[in-house]
Parts: structure tokens; C-alpha cells; sequence
């Protein structure tokens, strides 16, 4: 099994937090572990409370795919100190500490939060399950485990009808996921480019995109473009603001969104992350 499974020495990583804040959709719980799909490899992925054991269906010596994704390398503690040091990001941090940020492919990211517009968790959840399974390719899974399915590339979904994209459930974001990889095909948006441009750069970049706004924007800047001050900020973070530094005052999203660029610093995107994950603990609107 050597070149099948690998421990990694990890500190302060919560690993269940991590695959269930809303960053990534393609993860199960299986028993004492989490199986999904990365890239075109199924994983299966154990937390002890200092390692992370991978185990994968095909040997593999380079497991650089992994440290990435899971973003292995980075000291914890170096980012939470960035953090304002005040009561609110204090008790989130107390109540999340070990949440990471994962390091996803661009666009698996930027089309799973085209379809979570308007959806809860359970249904984004079905639709990419739909949208894998009948336009994905099959891949490699021990013996025992369910069948599991890439995620469609940018090709493989601007060739697709909306009508094919509807029958995976995600209604009127059909036109919105076909229209963006047709124009991302086409050579109008470049992922290798993005992650070399300013924030507001890649910003406006991706708002070129159909059904694109600047949350979605964000939150594919953040997860997956290494953009560590994109801040997505929806109705349920701008109502979390609201109550934790505007003492409940209906401040207009324009006010909310100058407050968080100016406030939580180089890892302004942990710090969000941190804020809503613990607000959705203590209100039990848990993503898992």
C-alpha cells in the first residue's frame, strides 16, 4: 500500500470544518473519514489530531496535488495573527480554530458557485452530483466504493445544450454555467491570468462572466485563485456583519464591503471564513 496511502504530519487543522464551511461540494463522510473527488483522482482522507492519512485507488509517488489542494504547507497560527485582535475574530477563532482554506481547481469552482445561486447546501450539492455523474468521466475507485466522476471541463460543458444542463437540476443557472465555458473555451477569460492580476483586476474580470456578481467572484478568487483579501460577502456574512460590528444597524452593502477591505488585513479571506463558520455554530446552521 505504499504508493497508495501517505500520513501527513499536520498542526491545527480541522479537517471536518474544513470540507463542510461551504468552500467545496464533492465531499462525503465514510465512517472515521471523508472520500472525494480532486482533479480525476478519488481520495479518501482519515484526520488524527497531528496527520492527515490520503489514500488513493492508483499508486502515486507525487502527492504535490494534495499539499496544494489541502494546502498543507501553510502555518496556521502565522495567518491568525494577522487578524484584528478583538472580541469577534477572538471568539471565532476560539470556536474554529483548525478551518483552512482549501486550494480548488479554478473553474470546478467557479462553476459550482454559478449553480449555488439561490441554493442551499444538500441542493448544490445534487446538481454537481448530477452534472458529474452524467457528463464527467468515470474514474479509478478501490473496490467496494460507489462510482465517482470528474468534473466536466470548460470543453465538455460549452458543448453541452441547455437543455442537458437543466436535466441536472439547476434551472435557470443552465444558461449562465453554459454561456460562461463557452466564452472561457473561446480564449475571453484566462485562468492563469487571473491569479497574476490585482483583486479588483480579476474582480472585474470575472464579472464580465453571465450570472457572475462580485460574491461568487470573490469566493472563486479566494478558494481557488490564491487571492487571500477577496472577502465574499452574501446576505447571511452581511447580516453577521451587521450584527457584529454595526450593532445591528441596517447598513447598505456598499458601507459592509468598504468596513472589510479596510478592516481584516492580508488574510481578510480566513477571517471571513472564521466569522461565518463560528456564526453558523452557534445559530446550528451547519453546512454539513
Amino acid at each position: 500500500m505504499a504508493n497508495y496511502e501517505r500520513v501527513f504530519p499536520v498542526a491545527e487543522y480541522d479537517l471536518a470544518a474544513t470540507l463542510t464551511s461551504g468552500q467545496a461540494f464533492r465531499w462525503n463522510r465514510s465512517g472515521d473519514g471523508w472520500e472525494g473527488v480532486i482533479g480525476c483522482r478519488w481520495v479518501r482522507l482519515v484526520a488524527r489530531p497531528d496527520n492527515i492519512r490520503a489514500i488513493v485507488a492508483e499508486p502515486t509517488k507525487d502527492w504535490s496535488w494534495l499539499t496544494s489542494y489541502l494546502q498543507l504547507d501553510l502555518v496556521l497560527s502565522d495567518v491568525l495573527a494577522t487578524f484584528p485582535s478583538e472580541p469577534q475574530m477572538l471568539r471565532a477563532i476560539a470556536a474554529c480554530r483548525g478551518l483552512r482554506l482549501l486550494r480548488q481547481d479554478m473553474w470546478e469552482c467557479l462553476a459550482s458557485f454559478i449553480l449555488s445561486s439561490t441554493k442551499q447546501i444538500v441542493q448544490i450539492r445534487q446538481v454537481v452530483d448530477r452534472l458529474c455523474g452524467r457528463f464527467g468521466e468515470p474514474i479509478i475507485v478501490p473496490p467496494g466504493v460507489s462510482l465517482h466522476w470528474s468534473f466536466p471541463d470548460v470543453l465538455q460543458v460549452a458543448r453541452l445544450s441547455e437543455r442537458e444542463l437543466r436535466a441536472c437540476g439547476m434551472g435557470f443557472r443552465a444558461p449562465y454555467l453554459r454561456e460562461s465555458a463557452k466564452l472561457i473555451a473561446a480564449g475571453e477569460l484566462s485562468f492563469t491570468e487571473l491569479v497574476k492580476m490585482s483583486l479588483p483586476q480579476a474582480r472585474v474580470e470575472l464579472m464580465k462572466l453571465p450570472g457572475v456578481g462580485r460574491k461568487i467572484a470573490d469566493c472563486v478568487l479566494l478558494f481557488a485563485g490564491g487571492h487571500a483579501t477577496a472577502f465574499p460577502v452574501d446576505v447571511w456574512i452581511l447580516k453577521t456583519l451587521r450584527e457584529l460590528y454595526f450593532g445591528g444597524a441596517e447598513v447598505p452593502m456598499r458601507q459592509a464591503l468598504a468596513f472589510v477591505e479596510s478592516h481584516f488585513g492580508p488574510h481578510a479571506g480566513y477571517a471571513q471564513q472564521y466569522l461565518f463558520h463560528a456564526a453558523r455554530m452557534e445559530s446550528g446552521r451547519l453546512l454539513c
